[in-house]
C-alpha cells in the first residue's frame, strides 16, 4: 500500500493528468468513480471506486498490485505472483513457473519445488498443534504416521518411512546395502538390491536371485517365478477370488493370459496380439501395434491405421486423428455437458468448445502458435492476445499469471454488456468503455475521456487541456490553472449529476 500511495503521489508530481478546471460537482458519476493516471512505460494506476478494484503497473507486466473485492495480487513477473483469496482466506503463490509454488489455507500450508522438494505442514484442531511432512526427493523425507508415529529418511544413509510411497513401511541402511519394505501383511528383505531378496508373510514365503532366478508364493492366493529375468516368468494371481488369472511370457516371442473372463496372447511384443474380455464385451487385435490395430465390443470400437486414420468410440466420447499428426478431432457427451476439441499438428492450432445444456452456457478456447489465444468463459466474457508463445503449448495457469503478461504487446477483453479494453503494448495505447463512458490514450500525443454529457481532451499530457460539460467548456493551455471558462447553456444535462 504505503509503495503503491508513493507511485501515485510522484505521478501527480510529474504530471497533472486533472486539470481542475471541472469542478467534482460537473462530473459525471461514470467518470467521478474511475481514476487513470499514465507515464509509460514506468507507472499506469487504475482505480474504479465504484467497483472497489484498482490496479498499480510498474515497467509495464513487471510489478503488479492489483485489488478487488474478491482477491489481492502481487506480481513480479516473471519471479513470483501471489494472490489472496479473501473469501476462502486462501493465500497460492507460483514461484518461476513452474519450478516452486505455495498454497496456504487454513487448514495447510504447501511448498514444493519441481516436486522434489515438498513441504507440507498441516495445522489441527488445537492451535498449538501442527503435524509437518518434508521431502527433499530422495534425499531427505520426514513426516509422522498416525498409526506408526514419526519417521525420518536421510538416503542413502538411513531411512524409516511409514505409509508413503504405496507401502506401509520402508526400512533402509547404506541403501542398496540392506533393505526391508512391508505392505499388507508381507515382508520382502533385500541384500545388495536388486540382487537378493527373500519373501516373508502369513503362509508366504519367496526369494530371489537377480537376475538369474527368482519364486515367491502365498497359499491360496499366488505364486509366481521368473528365469534369466525378464525373458522367463510366469504367475498366477487371485487364487483367492473369482478371478484367477495365470500369466506365461517367454520374453519377446510369447506371452499369454489367461482368467475366466479375459484371454489374451501376445507374439514380438509388443507388435501382434489378441484379447478377448468377456467382461467389457470387447475383442481386440494387434497386428502391427500401436500402428494397426482394431477393437470391437459393445461400449467401446477402435480402428487405428497410422499414420492414415484412427477412430475410436464409446458410449460418450469419439477420437480420431486423420494423417496423424496434422488433424485431431475429440468431443466428449453427457446428459449435461459436451467438450469438442479441434487440433492441428498437435499445439499449433486448438480450438475447445465446451457446453452445459442445462445452464445453456459455453466456454471456447482457441490458440494457434504462437500467434494469438482466444478465450470465452461461460460468463459470456471474452479476451484475446496476441502474440501466444508458451500459451498454445501450456495450456496452464502459471503460465497466464507469470510469464503470458511479459510478451502480450496486444490484450483485448469485451463482454456482453458492451464493456470493452484494448491495450497494446502495455499501455502505450489503451482504449476502456464502460457503462456510458469511454476513454483512450495514446502516450503522451493524445488522451481523450467521455460520457454523456462530459468530454475531457488533453494533448502531450495536459499541454493543452480541453474539458467540455452540459453547464461549462474551459480551456488550459501550458498547464497553468489560468483557464479560459465559459456558460453552456445545453439542457441536456445528466439527471444524475
Amino acid at each position: 500500500m504505503k509503495l503503491r500511495l508513493l507511485a501515485i503521489l510522484i505521478l501527480f508530481s510529474l504530471t497533472t493528468l486533472q486539470a481542475g478546471v471541472i469542478s467534482a460537482a460537473d462530473l459525471p458519476r461514470s467518470l467521478e468513480n474511475e481514476s487513470i493516471i499514465t507515464v509509460w512505460p514506468l507507472l499506469d494506476y487504475r482505480e474504479n471506486s465504484a467497483k472497489k478494484t484498482s490496479r498499480l503497473s510498474i515497467l509495464g507486466p513487471i510489478l503488479t498490485f492489483e485489488t478487488t473485492p474478491d482477491d489481492d495480487i502481487t506480481a513480479f513477473r516473471p519471479l513470483f505472483h501471489t494472490e489472496k483469496d479473501n473469501h476462502q482466506t486462501k493465500t497460492s503463490s507460483v514461484y518461476l513457473y513452474p519450478l516452486a509454488s505455495s498454497e496456504t489455507t487454513p487448514d495447510v500450508t504447501r511448498m514444493q519445488f519441481l516436486q522434489i522438494f515438498q513441504k507440507n505442514t498441516f495445522r489441527k484442531a488445537e492451535p498449538e498443534e501442527k503435524e509437518d511432512q518434508s521431502m527433499f526427493f530422495p534425499f531427505y523425507v520426514s513426516g509422522e504416521s498416525e498409526k506408526y508415529g514419526p519417521y525420518t529418511s536421510v538416503f542413502p544413509i538411513y531411512g524409516d518411512m511409514y505409509e508413503r510411497f504405496w507401502r506401509d513401511e520402508y526400512h533402509y541402511v547404506l541403501f542398496p546395502i540392506y533393505g526391508r519394505t512391508v505392505n499388507k501383511g508381507t515382508t520382502n528383505y533385500h541384500l545388495l538390491w536388486p540382487f537378493f531378496s527373500l519373501t516373508r508373510g502369513e503362509n508366504e514365503s519367496g526369494f530371489g536371485f537377480w537376475p538369474l532366478y527368482g519364486q515367491a508364493s502365498k497359499e491360496g492366493v499366488y505364486r509366481r517365478s521368473y528365469t534369466l529375468w525378464p525373458i522367463f516368468s510366469q504367475e498366477t494371481r487371485g487364487l483367492n477370488t473369482d478371478e484367477p488369472s495365470d500369466r506365461f511370457t517367454i520374453f519377446p516371442l510369447y506371452s499369454a493370459f489367461d482368467s475366466p473372463s479375459v484371454t489374451s496372447r501376445t507374439w514380438l511384443w509388443p507388435f501382434f496380439g489378441y484379447t478377448s474380455d468377456l467382461k467389457k464385451e470387447e475383442e481386440e487385435r494387434d497386428y502391427l501395434w500401436p500402428l494397426w490395430l482394431t477393437v470391437h465390443g459393445k461400449k467401446r470400437n477402435v480402428v487405428k491405421v497410422l499414420p492414415f486414420y484412427s477412430a475410436e468410440r464409446t458410449d460418450d466420447s469419439t477420437k480420431n486423428w486423420y494423417l496423424w499428426p496434422i488433424y485431431r478431432n475429440d468431443t466428449m457427451q453427457s446428459p449435461h455437458y459436451r467438450q469438442e476439441r479441434d487440433k492441428i499438428l498437435f499445439f499449433l492450432f486448438t480450438n475447445r468448445l465446451e457446453s452445459w445444456s442445462q445452464d445453456g452456457k459455453e466456454r471456447q478456447w482457441t490458440a494457434f502458435w504462437p500467434l494469438f489465444v482466444y478465450n470465452r468463459n461461460p460468463e459470456g466474457e471474452s479476451s484475446l492476445s496476441f502474440p501466444a508463445l508458451l500459451e498454445p503449448i501450456f495450456d496452464r495457469e502459471g503460465i497466464y499469471k507469470l510469464w503470458a503478461p511479459l510478451w502480450q504487446i496486444y490484450l483485448q477483453k469485451w463482454n456482453e454488456a458492451g464493456d470493452s479494453s484494448l491495450s497494446i503494448l502495455w499501455n502505450l495505447y489503451w482504449h476502456d468503455k464502460s457503462h456510458g463512458s469511454s476513454g483512450w490514450e495514446l502516450f503522451p500525443l493524445l488522451r481523450y475521456r467521455s460520457s454523456q454529457s462530459f468530454s475531457d481532451v488533453q494533448i502531450l499530457k495536459g499541454l493543452l487541456n480541453y474539458q467540455n460539460s452540459c453547464t461549462k467548456s474551459s480551456l488550459s493551455i501550458l498547464w497553468i490553472p489560468v483557464t479560459l471558462d465559459w456558460q453552456n447553456r445545453s439542457t441536456d444535462c445528466e439527471s444524475t449529476n
